[in-house]
């Protein structure tokens, strides 16, 4: 037998190294390496002794068919996955502490067992008393849902292969597992790399589907190595504020389906409720009349989305003002800013900017750039944006405004949801369709400043008006002309 090689890897991202260092070059994590024996070594007992077989190769072309899917009982559930659970696949589900992940899968499961499907939920962190009080508190203690508290993969693979092959399988987290053929503490890279790979070769061979729960790291990423995130087929990410009661299931990565849907659910008394309808959830308790608020029109996957986009812009005594965004990319925050200063003449370098997505959705999508900036200036000059507008558009560099793709899908969602008119690129006209809104296009994003610095109103001074009086093409800034007169 091969003698033991002990290394150091990193908990974070799973690099290893020959001595102990304090910070970990790779990930630049302190305090993160732990002692293991990276040999793994397989007893003797286990071995396999036969040598390669031959299989048979075949081409490209062939009749494809669809995986064949299993519904979960939860519309929302099944639109991130792709229409269901795929026979033999494993998905991984992270998301921060407390968020509902356990509660989710809870319901998933109790679903598919009252459906006649045989149901298995495994807890390494809770014992048996625990979930069952979840079940009963979310009103599915009859459910017949099999239950077990282990963490051993050995016993639980032997278990789950006796009688019939379950359809989904909960492992409640991987982080827990630990198997014998390494020697390494539960919860170390090794340990966790070989516990999923003993579990995904169960999933394969048997064609029962499998959902791994996954810590996740202080900054949000799961935890453990990058390397279990390429092995399974799918990794969800469960999304939301504490404080909030909306949270987000979105894949990021998905070998069945597509990765830019979104599942939205909402954290009740009695467990998640799916929420069909998410625009009319997200805009139920939106500021009226308030200036900084701005309606956008997005699209989440297939699904158009429309949340309110809240910003405040304040003067700073400070010598380097505060940029802050909750839900939006930064970097998009400051080349709207960028844009909005050099080819706007809307100054903000002394002013502290803030903004938001209400609701707790993240934005992904480049079409927010019109809406962010249409609450900026808003906000600036005190003038409130129209309660029946929605905004929609790529902002470039240039200061142009760029069309959009889905253009009637976002309008159609306006007009159902009772909005009246649509702030909209230019060049996107052609793809309105029959939405019955007013349109409102703009080709460039000075115009809609001007606009709305019209409708201003003085806030004690007119500083803020006159930091927001746009720049007209060949000619003196206002600002400019003041100091010469």
């Amino acid at each position: 037998m091969a003698k033991s090689t002990l290394s150091f890897v990193c908990q974070n991202c799973g690099a290893a190294y020959n001595r102990w260092q304090g910070k970990c070059d790779a990930c630049g994590e302190w305090n993160t390496l732990a002692e293991e024996d990276t040999t793994g070594n397989v007893p003797v007992s286990i071995r396999s002794k036969r040598k390669g077989r031959t299989f048979a190769l075949e081409s490209l072309s062939g009749k494809s068919h669809d995986a064949p899917r299993l519904s979960s009982g939860m519309a929302e559930l099944d639109r991130v996955t792709g229409g269901g659970f795929v026979r033999g696949s494993v998905l991984l589900v992270g998301g921060d502490p407390g968020i509902g992940k356990s509660t989710l899968l809870t319901q998933a499961t109790s679903m598919m067992a009252r459906a006649g499907h045989r149901a298995v939920y495994i807890s390494g962190e809770e014992a048996v008393a625990q979930v069952r009080l979840r079940a009963e508190r979310l009103g599915l203690a009859n459910a017949p849902v099999q239950l077990a508290s282990e963490t051993s993969v050995e016993d639980i693979v032997s278990t789950l292969s006796e009688g019939t092959v379950p359809r989904l399988i909960v492992i409640d987290s991987i982080q827990t597992m630990w198997t014998d053929t390494v020697e390494s503490a539960p919860g170390t890279v090794t340990q966790v790399r070989a516990s999923a790979q003993a579990l995904i070769r169960f999933a394969k061979k048997t064609g029962a589907a499998i959902i791994l729960v996954g810590h996740v790291t202080k900054d949000g990423q799961i935890a453990g190595p990058r390397v279990v995130e390429h092995m399974v087929d799918a990794v969800l990410s469960f999304e939301g504020e504490g404080s909030q009661q909306f949270r987000i299931l979105r894949a990021v990565k998905n070998r069945f389906g597509p990765t830019d849907e979104i599942g939205v659910f909402e954290m009740t008394g009695l467990g998640l409720r799916e929420v069909s309808n998410p625009s009319e959830l997200f805009l139920s308790e939106r500021d009226l009349g308030s200036p900084g608020t701005a309606v956008f029109a997005g699209i989440e996957g297939t699904r158009p989305v429309l949340v309110e986009l809240q910003a405040l812009v304040a003067p700073t005594s400070l010598g380097t003002p505060r940029r802050a965004v909750v839900g939006w990319d930064p970097s998009r925050l400051s080349m709207v800013l960028a844009v909005l200063e050099a080819h706007c003449g809307v100054k903000l370098s002394g002013h502290d900017v803030y903004l938001n997505v209400a609701g707790g959705l993240r934005i992904q999508e480049p079409a927010a750039d019109l809406a962010a900036a249409a609450a900026l200036v808003s906000s600036l000059v005190n003038a409130p944006l129209p309660t029946d507008a929605v905004y929609f558009g790529e902002v470039s560099l240039s200061g142009a405004v760029r069309p959009v793709a889905q253009t009637s899908a976002r309008l159609k969602e306006a007009a159902k949801l009772g909005f009246g008119r649509a702030v909209l690129p230019e060049s996107a006209r052609g793809d309105v369709g029959d939405a019955g809104l007013a349109l409102n296009s703009v080709g460039g994003l000075t115009t809609l400043v001007a606009e709305i610095a019209a409708r201003g109103t003085p806030r004690g001074n007119h500083q803020a008006q006159r930091d927001a009086e746009p720049v007209e093409k060949n000619a003196t800034p206002a600002r400019f002309r003041r100091e010469k007169g």
